[in-house]
């Protein structure tokens, strides 16, 4: 059952993602807890920072390992918004995190179980416990609402574009026949025809 305290921390995490979506990046968020206090917060931002290593979860394990200056970070626990993947998942057993709480799963990525459960590998030399779907469905919401945004938003930029393309085309193939705009009425055979513009 998941605890009020697990819930508080989650809900963190979702501050953080609030973040990203705030910067035009996928909403995940995370914070790295040590006993009672939050020593590090993160918020997915790879495009912004031309970084792909810029996950929610590698921000808040560096900006931690910074505030405890040690790249160890044992006996802190993770909690993410998205089920971590496999570079995340790879750093948070090199930082020795104990524990890692996600909320939504993720089908394509998480290295959780959803498509590979890296921490369940027994010949390696850290194994974090793990807990996933706590506030799943509002992580996942917040995930589902912001890509729904996004082609929304892909939608109304080709219409636009659409829009802005077609009086310009017009514009161009009656410049080129004067008559373009009249096709019933053809021209007069005494007139010569313009030159077909060259496609060369």
């Amino acid at each position: 059952m998941t605890t009020a305290r697990e819930l508080h921390f989650m809900s963190l995490a979702r501050d953080a993602a609030e973040r990203a979506r705030a910067a035009g990046e996928v909403p995940v968020g995370a914070v790295v807890v040590c006993g009672d206090e939050v020593i590090g917060t993160g918020f997915n931002h790879p495009i912004g920072a031309h970084d792909p290593s810029a996950h929610a979860e590698m921000v808040a394990l560096r900006a931690a390992a910074a505030a405890m200056r040690n790249y160890r970070l044992p006996g802190c626990e993770l909690y993410v918004t998205l089920e971590p993947c496999l570079m995340c998942a790879g750093a948070i057993m090199h930082a020795r995190i104990a524990r890692v709480i996600f909320g939504a799963h993720d089908p394509k990525t998480g290295a959780c179980g959803s498509v590979v459960d890296a921490f369940a590998q027994a010949r390696l030399n850290h194994h974090a416990t793990v807990l996933g779907g706590v506030l799943e469905a509002e992580c996942a919401a917040a995930l589902k609402s912001f890509f729904a945004d996004k082609r929304a938003q892909l939608r109304e930029a080709r219409l636009a574009g659409a829009a802005e393309i077609a009086p310009r085309n017009s514009a161009q193939r009656d410049s080129a026949w004067p008559w373009a705009d009249r096709p019933t009425q053809a021209p007069d055979a005494a007139t010569p025809l313009p030159a077909r513009p060259s496609s060369g």
